[in-house]
């Protein structure tokens, strides 16, 4: 059920990937997405030092023998990162898919693809997943504003991306923002996508490494409640609406420079808030579809509930007389 470009291009068994989020996407929950059938991806900048992601891809491969991929996103780094070294140790662990976001992945390709890996492209803009099928990507992923994390400065939703990124690559695209339950996935696929990947739904597993006490805060969020900040700096994150996040939004409206602001989006607030269960002080990120979110299941259970209502989906659109 369910075959497209990408199940085949992955091995995978269903068309549903969990997005790379910072902190999060360790080895228990990647591990869980792919043994579920779909394919989790490893943060890799998560992890400051190399022999950390070494260790975290060798956990992954004892947790799970289902593929799964790892991201390296090619954004300008607070750190000096050596983008290069990420990628020879994915390489250099066996990893075989790797996906990258943030920039081109031109200058790294032919070391990937010497190498015999697949590679996936993640952006936000259709001339960015034209350039990464251009200097030889596998697959890409279109955001739509509704997404967590960075959906980019344009603003257009994922009804309108998705047709488009269609209609404009050869190669499959994979569909983000959005999407949490079975209703997205087929409207996904119904664009002309051939997998989705979802990250705010993976937020709220049981096996996401984040405290209790932010999964069921996220449960009172609403689908208005986000806010997109860090325009100013064009790195515009879907993020909460809080205290925090509101004085981030007036500090960029009154012009605040870069370093201004880097004390305020910091990663370590994120990671020091996943840790502790206190929201207060750190810029959350989540999709507009947390709206959408009502519980805390398993990956498991949140994979077989999407692919189980979405045969019921199709058989009811089935039924559907189109000649009358």
């Amino acid at each position: 059920m369910f075959k497209t470009r990408i199940t085949e291009l992955l091995g995978i068994k269903y068309p549903i990937l969990a997005g790379p989020m910072a902190y999060l996407s360790g080895p228990e929950l990647v591990a869980a997405v792919s043994n579920a059938g779909g394919m989790g991806i490893i943060a890799s900048l998560t992890y400051t030092d190399i022999d950390q992601l070494r260790e975290a891809i060798r956990k992954t491969k004892d947790l799970t023998d289902k593929p799964f991929a790892v991201n390296v996103t090619l954004l300008p780094m607070a750190r000096t990162v050596n983008y290069e070294d990420y990628f020879q140790a994915v390489l250099d662990e066996g990893v075989s898919i790797v996906e990258t976001s943030g920039r081109s992945p031109e200058p790294y390709i032919r070391l990937l693809k010497n190498a015999g890996a697949t590679v996936m492209h993640r952006a936000t803009r259709i001339r960015d997943i034209l350039t990464a099928e251009r200097v030889g990507a596998d697959a890409v992923t279109i955001l739509g504003t509704e997404a967590a994390g960075h959906p980019g400065q344009e603003e257009v939703t994922s009804m309108v991306r998705i047709p488009i990124a269609v209609d404009t690559v050869k190669v499959p695209v994979i569909a983000g923002g959005g999407i949490a339950d079975a209703r997205g996935f087929v409207a996904a696929l119904a664009m002309g996508a051939e997998g989705v990947l979802m990250g705010t739904r993976f937020m709220a597993s049981k096996e996401c490494n984040m405290h209790p006490n932010v999964k069921e805060w996220m449960l009172g969020v609403g689908e208005a409640d986000t806010i997109l900040i860090q325009k100013s700096i064009k790195n515009a994150s879907r993020v909460v609406r809080t205290e925090h996040t509101e004085k981030i939004l007036e500090m960029e409206n009154r012009g605040a420079s870069l370093e201004e602001l880097l004390p305020m989006i910091s990663g370590q607030l994120g990671r020091n808030t996943y840790a502790t269960g206190d929201v207060s002080g750190a810029s959350i990120t989540v999709g507009q579809v947390v709206g959408l979110i009502h519980d805390v299941p398993t990956v498991k259970e949140i994979i077989d509930g999407i692919i189980s209502e979405a045969g019921g989906i199709m058989k009811r659109l089935g039924k559907m007389d189109v000649n009358a």
